[in-house]
């Protein structure tokens, strides 16, 4: 699915979500400042606006966020049919479709848009992935688009890149891809290219946005409750026997 037809779903299922959050909300201000003289209309419309308003706060956060991953970190947004993270080393992983395989790639030339269709600099259907110094070993599958969600079993070839110079080995076979990891220093630990993907996606960055998108809404949430009980008090205190 694309982004655009992602980001249409969560609307609409957002959407749905708020205005079940009106009735609930709005229902049970209602209840809970019946007989309240003053101010409980206006608890009623703003309880039951809240939902709809934490729906365009993290409607806000979602595009910062997007735009800063973009532009500053050169990540993906988070959801969509895409996923891209740069490596440390300058190369950069990017997933299509499906998060069991993909490629490794790195620009041409430094801060220019990566082509996956050049072949000198990108390896493609790669399952199995390893960051060791300076160079990146991989596993490869030459029909992964025929194996789709069969995980590394499939892995038929293998390689090794020194990202310092951009020459890439290609090796037949695991004892081959060994031996090269023994004779560079290197303990051969290769793991699933999703997993390596997520341990340099994510950043500082998004711990910030997670906060932002949560907080807020929080906090308004407790304000939101304090405002309500002081209303109900205000209705025991006026219907308490004199």
């Amino acid at each position: 699915m694309g982004l655009g037809f992602v980001l249409l779903a969560w609307a609409v299922i957002g959407t749905i979500m708020a205005s079940m959050g009106l009735a609930v909300f709005g229902g049970s201000t209602a209840y809970l400042t019946r007989g309240v003289a003053k101010g409980r209309r206006k608890a009623i419309i703003i309880s039951g606006l809240f939902p709809f308003a934490c729906l365009a706060w993290a409607a806000i956060v979602f595009v910062f966020q997007a735009v800063i991953n973009d532009h500053f970190f050169h990540c993906d947004p988070g959801i969509g049919d895409g996923w891209y993270c740069p490596l440390p080393n300058g190369y950069t992983i990017t997933m299509i479709d499906v998060t069991d395989q993909g490629f490794v790639s790195k620009p041409r030339t430094p801060g220019t848009e990566i082509d996956l269709n050049d072949e000198e600099l990108t390896v493609s259907e790669v399952r199995m992935l390893q960051l060791a110094g300076p160079y990146i070993l991989g596993g490869v599958d030459s029909q992964a688009f025929n194996h789709m969600n069969e995980g590394s079993s499939k892995v038929d070839s293998y390689f090794v890149i020194d990202t310092r110079t951009g020459k890439r080995t290609a090796l037949p076979n695991s004892e081959a891809l060994r031996g090269v990891a023994s004779r560079l220093g290197i303990n051969l630990n290769l793991e699933p290219i999703d997993a390596v993907y997520s341990r340099y996606r994510y950043s500082w960055f998004d711990a910030v946005a997670g906060i932002m998108l949560c907080v807020p809404p929080a906090i308004c949430f407790v304000l939101l409750i304090r405002w309500i009980v002081r209303l109900r008090r205000t209705r025991d205190h006026e219907l308490a026997p004199a």
